[in-house]
Formats: structure tokens, sequence, C-alpha cells
């Protein structure tokens, strides 16, 4: 939510990382900090995990109502990750914007550049990065989530989704997770101030 005294523009800070990097923590950690921070519910066409919970942590659809949403243009942003879609719905993001509020993103690097494409000026952008792919490996393992195969099909992904960081802003290396909070917060706070954002100076008679 806006803390200015007067109106802004709401902020997307999208956090992109290869799995095992933190993202989903950090994510986490941002939205406790701020309680007025707005997550972003994907749609996904995969089935519910144990515990989660439809138009909480995601909003779960058939193949067939994605794309319908898809052809529709309902969808900011979607893509394709292991076998199932994923997508941003368009109103709540541009709802949200309009009001003030900031958003949150745990996307991949293809959501950041379709979201950045589709709303340009509204798109503050984070790339996770691990220490070293040899940490990312042991975070994955230590999980005991993941087959072998599983984990060896998620390191060779990381490694091309680690190509694509020079597209972001920003580029954090998780080397002490409450360090990369930190910063993170620190790359949102700073994002709230860019002066396209700030749609309430004008109305204080500073020239804008």
């Amino acid at each position: 939510m806006s803390s200015a005294p007067y109106p802004r523009r709401g902020v997307c800070l999208v956090l992109a990382a290869p799995s095992g990097a933190g993202k989903s923590t950090i994510a986490r950690e941002l939205r406790a900090r701020e309680p007025g921070l707005v997550n972003s519910i994907s749609v996904t066409t995969r089935a519910p995990r144990p515990g989660e919970r439809d138009g909480v942590d995601y909003f779960f659809r058939s193949s067939e109502e994605f794309a319908r949403m898809v052809d529709a243009g309902e969808l900011l942003e979607w893509a394709q990750v292991f076998n199932h879609s994923y997508g941003t719905p368009r109103a709540p993001v541009v709802s949200a914007l309009a009001g003030g509020h900031d958003m949150i993103f745990d996307i991949d690097w293809q959501g950041h550049r379709l979201l950045r494409a589709a709303l340009p000026a509204d798109v503050v952008g984070v790339f996770i990065l691990p220490p070293s792919l040899a940490l990312l490996r042991q975070r994955l393992v230590a999980r005991g989530t993941d087959s072998a195969e599983v984990i060896e099909a998620r390191m060779a992904r990381a490694q091309a989704e680690i190509t694509h960081w020079p597209e972001f802003d920003n580029v954090l290396i998780n080397q002490d997770l409450a360090t990369t909070i930190d910063q993170a917060h620190a790359v949102l706070i700073a994002g709230r101030s860019a002066v396209s954002r700030q749609t309430g100076l004008a109305d204080l008679g500073f020239a804008f």
C-alpha cells in the first residue's frame, strides 16, 4: 500500500531466480515486513499440492480454461514450466497499481520479460543468484523432495535461467538470506520514489 501523504502509482516488484536460490522465502519475508504489499496470485494448470488453497496460493484452472484466458487477453503474461502453465491475471494488477498499491511477483525470467512488455513503466525487476552452482545443487539436494533425475533437470534449467540476469534492473547474490532480504526491501523502497510513479506531486504545486 502507498504510505506517501500524496497519491502515487504502485510498483510491480518482480523477483526471479533459479529454483533453490531463495526467492520464495525472500518474497514471503518482504510481505511480512510490508503488510500492504499485494501478492500476485498466479493461475496454474497444475494440481494443488497438500495444503494449497484455490485463490490463496494459486488459481487452479483446467488447461481448457487457461487457454480461454490467454485467448481473451485476461493474462498479462504466461509461460509453461515443467509441463504446467502459469500466468498472471491482468485485472487485479491493473487495479492495484492504479490505486497506489505495490505488488510482488514470484515469476521466472520469461514472465518478467512479458510483464515488462505489458507494463513497461511499472516493473522493477530483481534477479536473485545463488553464490555458486555447486551450492545451488546442495540446496536442491537438501530439500529431500526431488529425485536425482528431477534435480538434474532443475540444474540444467537453472543454468539456462541464469543467463538472463542482464535483463533485470537489479541483481542480488543470495550469500546471506537476511542481507538479501534487506537488499530486496531497499529496492522496493527506491522503486516507489521513481518520478514516473509520483502522480500526486503535481497536486502539491510542483512542476511535473
